[in-house]
């Protein structure tokens, strides 16, 4: 049951039309948040989201932006304070992955892919410092991947893994110039039931569930129960970290 630990909270979750960032946009709200959900490419999803939220007598605003873009993340920054006042949580939630080995990979796949995973989550972090700070409160949430922290993920697209552990050092370095006010830090999903997931190819799938002592792939909700903790007051002692929520893959 929801304790409405975010109540009257603002929430900013980019990427939110489907997969874990639904699924975190979802349980904010229904634990009381008034939340923006973002997308670039999945307008009808992001709406019916919007609309599950509205239906459970939740607050939620719908903005398109590619948060590659500087100007796109600054106004949807701006239209989330002149509609809901304040931003509390952000959470960097928006990723690409385009499959393809080393040797096949291209400086196009690359660069793209490193605009939306990681300048993406820099340029959203760096429109809502200042709010943050002059609120004299934040939460940042970034949500990186196992792929970042376990070598052995590097088989699946090398780009992303960079572009993943590229946000743990963003993370690291923003809790660090944005303490004490505010908190960062960055969740690394194991495998997860997602469209990117579902993309890969069934050898790479079966690598990753035997890699997991839970032999099993991780559900969106479970991701976004470790973010509604992190987004809480029950995490306001913890900043800088990097929590590892992948049944137990990469342990050996």
């Amino acid at each position: 049951m929801a304790r409405m630990r975010l109540k009257n909270k603002v929430a900013v979750v980019t990427g939110a039309g489907r997969g874990i960032g639904r699924a975190i946009v979802t349980i904010f709200a229904q634990e009381g948040a008034k939340v923006v959900v973002n997308y670039n490419s999945s307008q009808k999803e992001a709406s019916m989201v919007v609309e599950e939220i509205r239906k459970m007598g939740g607050e939620a605003l719908m903005i398109g932006a590619d948060v590659s873009k500087a100007d796109e993340v600054k106004s949807m920054i701006q239209r989330t304070v002149e509609h809901f006042g304040r931003v509390d949580i952000l959470v960097n939630n928006a990723g690409i992955m385009i499959p393809s080995s080393f040797l096949e990979s291209s400086e196009e796949n690359w660069d793209q892919t490193m605009d939306v995973n990681l300048k993406g989550a820099y340029l959203c972090c760096r429109e809502v410092a200042p709010i943050m700070l002059e609120q004299s409160k934040g939460k940042i949430i970034n949500i990186s991947s196992i792929s970042g922290l376990f070598e052995r993920s590097a088989v699946a697209c090398v780009d992303y893994v960079v572009s993943k552990a590229g946000m743990i050092g963003l993370t690291r370095a923003l809790a660090v110039h944005l303490g004490p006010t505010i908190n960062v830090n960055a969740i690394c999903p194991g495998t997860v039931e997602t469209d990117i997931v579902a993309s890969l190819d069934p050898e790479t799938k079966k690598l990753m569930r035997d890699e997991s002592l839970l032999k099993r792939l991780g559900k969106p909700e479970e991701i976004a129960y470790t973010a509604l903790f992190l987004a809480s007051n029950e995490s306001d002692f913890i900043t800088g970290e990097i929590l590892t929520v992948a049944g137990g893959r990469g342990m050996r």
